[in-house]
């Protein structure tokens, strides 16, 4: 079992671990928080030490020496806005590069949003102004998201001639078809109150003031669901996004499904605690 070790060293990136919550943080207000290869590396590493030291992917709350795992990724950019996509001397760059060098940083932008959107906890995107780009990408691949008022997202690599391909899998995932397709072709900006309609956003408040107590209520309600059901609750969903065999056969392995759920020993302790009219032990105290 892995333990609750130390966490990356970044400079571009934040990370704070607070129980069993942890909080990434994209630092570089004084450039909107616009991704560079550093930063884009620097979110990969702390991607992945989150991810493998999640209760969900452990099948256990702690480690060895009693520290939490994590259950919650709460994702924030500091400053006036979330993400303003690309740094522009990384686009500038992508215009002399190589096709190999330009497919290699494409690898690494598939590696981050992937990263994000498999990521085993629960992951809450906390947005303010705007989320441009990979800035969307990065939105899209929550499990929920909070904007404020003034939030503004676009895919806007249309303005530039090139398209959201990278992000498109996992914007097309959560938008759907149509509203992919034309956000990708209008690349333009849409607001607060589109995002909610669209599906971009699941909740808008007024400012960032309310930021956090929207972020406090979804993760205490998320905390009540079992770790390991939150994380396998993505691999149900991608066998779903992903089926091509027989109706017949997908009911087959939603029967697997279950049954290994029900055999583990997290579904054991919350048969357990039904049947004996007490919390699960993955319940916070105050429940």
């Amino acid at each position: 079992m892995v333990t609750m070790d130390a966490p990356p060293q970044t400079s571009l990136v934040n990370l704070t671990v607070v129980g069993d919550r942890a909080h990434l943080t994209l630092n570089r207000p004084e450039k909107f928080n616009a991704l560079n290869v550093a930063m884009i590396n620097e979110i990969i590493e702390v991607l992945a030490w989150t991810a493998e030291r999640s209760a969900g992917r452990q099948d256990a709350l702690v480690d060895a020496a009693g520290n939490p795992f994590l259950r919650v990724l709460v994702l924030r950019g500091d400053g006036k806005h979330f993400c303003a996509g690309a740094d522009i001397n990384m686009m500038r760059d992508a215009g002399a590069n190589t096709p190999e060098e330009n497919r290699a940083d494409s690898e690494r932008l598939d590696r981050l949003f992937n990263g994000l959107w498999a990521h085993p906890c629960f992951t809450v995107a906390a947005v303010q102004g705007v989320a441009l780009g990979g800035g969307a990408g990065l939105v899209a691949c929550c499990d929920y998201v909070v904007g404020t008022a003034n939030l503004r997202i676009a895919l806007s690599e249309g303005k530039l001639g090139i398209l959201p391909a990278v992000i498109g899998p996992y914007v097309y995932r959560r938008l759907g078809s149509a509203a992919f397709r034309r956000l990708a072709m209008q690349a333009s900006r849409i607001e607060a109150e589109e995002a909610l309609r669209i599906g971009f956003s699941e909740q808008i408040v007024e400012g960032p003031d309310e930021l956090e107590p929207a972020i406090e209520a979804i993760v205490s309600e998320v905390l009540t669901t079992g770790p390991s059901a939150v994380t396998l609750a993505k691999e149900l969903t991608l066998g779903f996004d992903r089926w091509t065999d027989s109706d017949e056969a997908l009911r087959q392995w939603t029967l697997d499904f279950t049954s290994r759920m029900r055999g583990s020993q997290e579904g054991q302790e919350g048969l357990s605690s039904f049947l004996e009219k007490r919390p699960a032990n993955w319940k916070p105290a105050d429940e």
